[in-house]
């Protein structure tokens, strides 16, 4: 466990975060602390903080971080659902179940490990072109940068909020109608592995509608303004509707009062978030034109929406 505080000096006021960082921090490399930055292991006053964000002086820097074993990201001959490739861009339908980036607990059969296997020039991109991520257990679409044209440009695109995400969810509970919700999310007070909503958290807006309304659940569209760990799920676990079979964020299981054996079987056999993301748009770095991707609801989603409106009517 890394546990380091430090104050910005008179010099260092109006740098950015990363910056200063490096400075204070100088055992460590600037790598590494901008994922602490990221990931709300390195913050500024208690609050979490971008990597460009500047700092003033006074303010106060705190690492409290959890050193995981290096894990050497290698190639491996493994199945990939590509939807689209050219030398700048890959396009691929990740599964549920699959972890996107090697760790200490899953050093192999990860996206990456898949993607350099596929495409071994992407060892020379920085996460091995990932410039998004989705949860081991949400399936659907992801775009990942080939060249480093394309990688700087996919992150500015993610930066300026230009990139559009769409999701395909069941929630629990019933809606009455579509909303906005915008709340700042950050790391968890006490969890350290688990995100919430918090005053000291990143800015973070997800929109909703409702696409289908059963007796208990509600399937909803969800569109993604930012992209915080977690977001859909934290959000609609702070509205109240936390997703159907979330085991994070979804409270205690909920099986409707006097459900059929087969709504029961499908809802106990459910045991990821029911969330996908089903299709992606962005402007292609090397055409300079929109381009969009769609992936079809997977099967389990399939049968679980196909039970609910069989057996939980509205």
């Amino acid at each position: 466990m890394v546990s380091l505080d430090a104050q910005i000096p008179a010099e260092m006021h109006g740098i950015r975060l990363d910056q200063a960082a490096v400075k204070l921090f100088p055992m460590y490399s600037r790598s590494k602390l901008q994922d602490w930055i990221l990931e709300g292991s390195l913050t500024v006053d208690g609050g979490e903080r971008r990597a460009r964000d500047k700092v003033s002086v006074g303010q106060k820097l705190a690492i409290r971080a959890r050193i995981s074993p290096e894990v050497s990201w290698k190639g491996e001959a493994r199945p990939l659902d590509i939807l689209f490739e050219d030398e700048h861009v890959l396009v691929v339908n990740k599964p549920a179940g699959l972890v996107v980036h090697p760790a200490a607990g899953h050093p192999t059969g990860t996206l990456v490990n898949a993607l350099l296997g596929y495409a071994p020039e992407l060892e020379a991109l920085p996460r091995g072109g990932i410039v998004h991520r989705l949860d081991k257990d949400t399936s659907g679409v992801m775009c990942v940068a080939r060249s480093s044209m394309a990688h700087r440009s996919l992150v500015a695109q993610l930066s300026d909020r230009t990139v559009k995400r769409e999701y395909v969810a069941v929630c629990q509970g019933v809606l009455s109608g579509g909303a906005t919700i915008n709340e700042p999310i950050g790391r968890h007070a006490t969890a350290r592995t688990k995100m919430a909503v918090t005053s000291s958290g990143k800015p973070a807006i997800t929109h909703f509608h409702v696409g289908e309304r059963f007796g208990h659940y509600t399937a909803i569209t969800v569109n993604l303004e930012t992209g915080r760990t977690h977001q859909i799920r934290v959000h609609l676990a702070w509205y109240k509707h936390p997703l159907l079979g979330d085991p994070v964020y979804g409270g205690r299981s909920r099986v409707p009062k006097g459900a059929s054996d087969e709504l029961l079987r499908v809802l106990r056999g459910f045991t990821r978030q029911a969330l996908h993301a089903q299709s992606l748009s962005f402007v292609h770095p090397a055409r300079n034109e929109d381009v969009s991707f769609t992936t079809p609801i997977p099967d389990d989603l399939t049968q679980l929406l196909s039970v609910l409106r069989t057996e939980d009517p509205a």
